[in-house]
């Protein structure tokens, strides 16, 4: 049976070619770097424990790049630009050096690909599963951060990318639905955080779409005390989450890791041209309006959908 080689080892070999500027080479008990100047920190954390976050036999070479991915849509969504990040990893005993080296080379391609690098963190054994958290660090313009609270009656709704395909990529690895091309499975394994997108000064309030369409609209109602109407036939599903046929599941299903946002009508042709520029999709699919904090689901003759839950629920 394999057994983990000794912690210093182990980070030497798999972490240390990860680390960045301030990191010190991760032979210190903490990282020393300097902020850009005149930039604010934006720092946000995630983790994702195996059996609830992600299936026991879902490919380590993905896990890091998930875990990163779902840490960068919270910078995302508050419009901030990735700096670094630290990392913890607790594993079982017996877990094999392949596996590290997997894990450790997706994290190469999504520090490439989104411009960070590892700042430090700390290695365990654990008894359970495969226990995964990061913390982010970003920068914004001073006053800049997109904010949950600021949507305003009169307000559009809009959502990036395309909802569900998470969800059913989850299903999909289960086979309870089919996914002959993989899509759902690969959208469900890699989410795409929105980073790079500039909309300060367009948009009125942001956040990410992780724990369900509905359910996170609904934290965007409650923080801008206003009450909000998702039109269903609007929402964007790809031509994969439609061959599925579960519209409900789509909003509620969680792990889509898109930008929900709150736009002034004055702004709508600036979020469109951004969005342009950006190359992220973006569709309009609802309103803000006055009203106890709430949201409701319509299909296509007006009628309120009814749905058995919001989103996921960590507890």
């Amino acid at each position: 049976m394999p057994t983990l080689p000794p912690e210093f080892d182990l980070i030497a070999r798999y972490f240390r070619p990860l680390a960045g500027e301030g990191s010190l080479g991760l032979a210190d008990d903490a990282a020393v770097f300097m902020p850009p100047p005149g930039r604010e920190l934006v720092i946000s954390a995630d983790a994702m424990v195996g059996g609830v976050h992600f299936l026991p036999d879902d490919p380590p070479e993905t896990l890091g790049r998930k875990l990163l991915r779902v840490n960068l849509s919270d910078l995302a969504a508050m419009g901030a630009t990735p700096l670094g990040y630290v990392l913890t990893v607790s594993v079982p005993a017996d877990t094999a050096s392949h596996w590290f080296e997997a894990f450790a080379a997706g994290l190469a391609l999504d520090q490439a690909a989104f411009g960070i690098a590892l700042l430090g963190g700390d290695t365990t054994r654990t008894p359970g599963p495969v226990s995964l958290s990061a913390t982010v660090i970003g920068h914004v313009a001073p006053g800049q951060a997109l904010r949950r609270h600021g949507a305003r009656p009169g307000d559009s709704l809009w959502v990036t990318g395309t909802i569900g395909d998470g969800a059913l990529g989850l299903l999909a690895l289960r086979g309870e639905i089919a996914d002959p091309d993989g899509f759902l499975a690969a959208r469900y394994h890699l989410p795409r955080p929105r980073i790079g997108l500039r909309v300060a000064g367009i948009v009125s309030a942001a956040m990410d779409v992780s724990d369900g369409l509905v359910q996170d609209c609904g934290h965007l109602c409650q923080a801008s005390d206003v009450a909000a109407t998702i039109e269903l036939g609007r929402v964007p599903f790809s031509a994969q989450a439609r061959q599925a046929a579960m519209p409900h599941l789509c909003v509620t299903g969680g792990d889509d890791y898109e930008l929900l946002l709150a736009v002034p009508p004055a702004q709508e042709a600036r979020l469109l041209a951004e969005c342009g520029r950006a190359g992220v999709p973006v569709t309009r699919i609802g309103a803000f309006a006055s009203g106890h904090p709430s949201v409701t689901v319509l299909d296509e003759s007006g009628r309120t959908v009814p749905l058995e839950k919001a989103g996921w629920s960590h507890f």
